[in-house]
């Protein structure tokens, strides 16, 4: 994904192949392009991709900070990539580790398995399940990943068709096969749920800061927990990962307390 002053860029696989997808405009047009062989599903997924097709039925706002943000952020759509493992890997890398640290590991093993992508513009794609699936665990150290989460990232390359067929399942179904797969849990099914399936209300229970974050918007408490989290998320059953979204986009965080978590490094594991 590359952010530019002429719109997005993303580079994807798709069904049909290779895509990169350019994406300009906003408000209530996106002008679209794709090169590669999976451009012309990328053309038609793009609606999807963007959140055009999102809908908003039954969701209420009867926080005044929810009301304010739903005002505020009235563009702020819940989009639906399509795109199973490309959301699950970087996910996973981020399972228990600093997100700086899981960008970088991803980083570097697009870098090293990605190949050029179709288009105008110097993408990587994301590696094909084949190549992953076929490292041995130890490959990992040098992205800076343990076995555990390299034994997954594994798991989930070797499951890939299984993985993509949620795309097409209800929310509830879809969530059962996420979470079928070992170290799979409630947490990464969630994150990979509400960025590639669009479920709106997808919670990513198990977040450190996330439970923080929303009982100070909804609360004014500083510190809470996941029962807190979803006591708190309840009246918006059915939109609880687009609360979360608006609260995560529009509104400060809360107090910091003690000192930074340090980075790790996992070479020799």
């Amino acid at each position: 994904m590359r952010f530019a002053a002429d719109g997005v860029w993303r580079a994807t696989r798709t069904p049909t192949g290779p895509a990169t997808i350019h994406l300009r405009g906003g408000g209530d047009r996106v002008d679209v392009e794709a090169w590669g062989s999976g451009a012309d599903w990328a053309i038609e997924h793009a609606a999807a991709l963007v959140g055009a097709d999102d809908g908003e039925d039954g969701f209420e706002a009867p926080h005044p900070v929810v009301a304010q943000l739903r005002r505020r952020l009235r563009g702020l759509r819940i989009g639906r990539s399509h795109a199973v493992v490309e959301a699950l890997v970087p996910t996973v890398l981020e399972q228990k580790v600093q997100g700086v640290m899981a960008r970088r590991s991803y980083s570097r093993l697009v870098r090293t398995l990605g190949e050029r992508a179709p288009g105008p513009v110097p993408l990587l794609l994301p590696p094909e399940p084949a190549r992953i699936a076929a490292l041995p665990y130890h490959v990992f150290h040098r992205f800076n990943v343990e076995r555990r989460r390299a034994e997954t990232v594994r798991l989930v390359a070797r499951h890939a068709r299984r993985l993509e067929e949620t795309t097409a399942m209800p929310s509830a179904d879809a969530t059962r096969r996420l979470r079928a797969l070992p170290g799979i849990g409630a947490w990464t099914a969630a994150e990979v749920s509400l960025v590639a399936l669009g479920d709106a209300d997808a919670v990513s229970v198990g977040d450190y800061h996330l439970p923080h974050h929303v009982a100070w918007a909804l609360a004014g408490e500083a510190r809470a927990d996941d029962a807190r989290m979803l006591e708190l998320l309840e009246p918006y059953r059915g939109h609880r990962g687009r609360v979360i979204r608006l609260i995560v986009a529009g509104h400060p965080g809360p107090p910091r307390f003690g000192p930074r978590l340090p980075f790790n490094t996992f070479a020799g594991y």
